[in-house]
């Protein structure tokens, strides 16, 4: 990030940690899922939506696609 202000890289690392830490915390919410002996049609639809988010997430930010 050469010619970057220290500000700017600092909101920079403050909003990667921010995505880190929100996919680290629907991980957990996709593995607690599998908890809930939901019936199957259920449980993918609501792991396609977890899923959705995160991968949402991964494109917009870590592709730099925002």
């Amino acid at each position: 990030m050469a010619g970057h202000g220290e500000a700017e890289v600092r909101k920079f690392v403050k909003t990667s940690l921010a995505v880190f830490s929100t996919l680290l915390v629907l991980t957990l919410v996709t593995v607690g899922i599998s908890y809930l002996h939901l019936e199957t049609p259920a449980a993918i639809a609501v792991g396609l939506v977890v899923a959705t988010v995160k991968a949402s997430l991964v494109a917009l930010f870590f592709m730099h696609l925002i």
